[in-house]
């Protein structure tokens, strides 16, 4: 992790509401819009057939994007963004990522800026929305990050109530080498305490074919499935149990330290764990469930840093 320090952005120009968000002091300002008042759709829910669920909201509207030069995740970029909002108060009403958020269908059905300013990788992007109570009304803020090859993307918004005075996103810098160190322990924390989603797995399966079973919990190098709770197995088992004639394969997945075919048997052993606790304790038929393994010849994120490895330590349900 490396240069989190210089920036940060005030979700509110009143000083009642100000949220400084951490951004790393590579980032650049590439696009800002605002209106005094105004109308707008905030996604809270995943893309289905029938469209994204929105919240439909009537206040000061400000968004702003960011280019970040650099190699940070997706999870780097908004697990200390995210946070934040927790600490100055703000509640999480739906969050995602790409997948689950439901790929192509969310990120062009929602009021997202657009390119160049805004870049969005449909495979690798994450997303937030929340909301918090004022003495004028319900804030809300939105955060979808995603990258290209060489730089992250952020785009943050805010509606707020209507007001007097306009609605600003301020960037303001801090000084890197006073607060360098204890910004990148801030990020460093946060990335490790980011949850690990559970989507909406039984839409995310059906829709696409399979589905990342990302609140599992794997250490790196054992097959020791954590004592949970799993929700996204309790869904999965649901869902198996309520049709004999349904099936999946566990495909475990692991991070690239280590040798391809020490992993391939890692990656396998993590999903039979899966298995033996979906048959065990859910009472899932044996005969609805499999278990693979593709060692690290599948990542959706860099192995080069712990939280991309942390990622990629996975698995994955596949209909069969």
């Amino acid at each position: 992790m490396r240069g989190w320090a210089a920036y940060v952005l005030a979700l509110a120009a009143a000083p009642a509401l100000a949220a400084e968000l951490p951004l790393p002091e590579a980032a650049e300002l590439t696009a800002e819009v605002s209106e005094r008042l105004g109308s707008f759709q905030l996604p809270v829910g995943p893309a289905r057939p029938a469209g994204v669920a929105m919240l439909t909201i009537e206040g000061q509207v400000s968004h702003q994007a960011f280019r970040i030069e650099g190699a940070e995740t997706t999870l780097e970029l908004i697990a200390p963004l995210r946070t934040t909002l927790q600490a100055e108060g703000f509640s999480i009403l739906y969050e995602c990522e790409a997948r689950s958020c439901g790929g192509f269908d969310f990120r062009y059905e929602a009021e997202f800026l657009p390119e160049p300013d805004m870049h969005v990788d449909l495979g690798d992007y994450r997303y937030i929305a929340a909301a918090r109570e004022a003495e004028t009304g319900t804030d809300h803020a939105m955060i979808l990050v995603s990258r290209s090859a060489a730089a992250g993307f952020v785009q943050v918004s805010r509606i707020g109530p209507p007001g007097d005075s306009p609605l600003n996103l301020v960037v303001s810098t801090k000084s890197p080498e006073a607060d360098g160190d204890v910004m990148a322990e801030t990020v460093a924390k946060a990335v490790a305490a980011a949850p690990r989603l559970a989507p909406d797995v039984i839409g995310t399966l059906t829709a696409t074919g399979a589905v990342a079973l990302d609140d599992l919990d794997f250490a790196s190098g054992s097959t020791a499935l954590g004592d949970g709770p799993f929700p996204s197995l309790a869904l999965l088992a649901d869902w198996l149990k309520a049709d004999p004639a349904r099936g999946v394969t566990l495909v475990g997945h692991s991070d690239a330290e280590g040798a391809l075919e020490t992993n391939i048997r890692l990656s396998r052993a993590r999903a039979e764990a899966v298995r033996a606790r979906l048959v065990s304790d859910f009472g899932v038929a044996a005969t609805q469930v499999a278990a693979e393994g593709v060692g690290f010849l599948a990542p959706r994120a860099s192995n080069d840093d712990a939280a991309g490895r942390m990622l990629n330590r996975r698995v994955e349900a596949v209909l069969r």
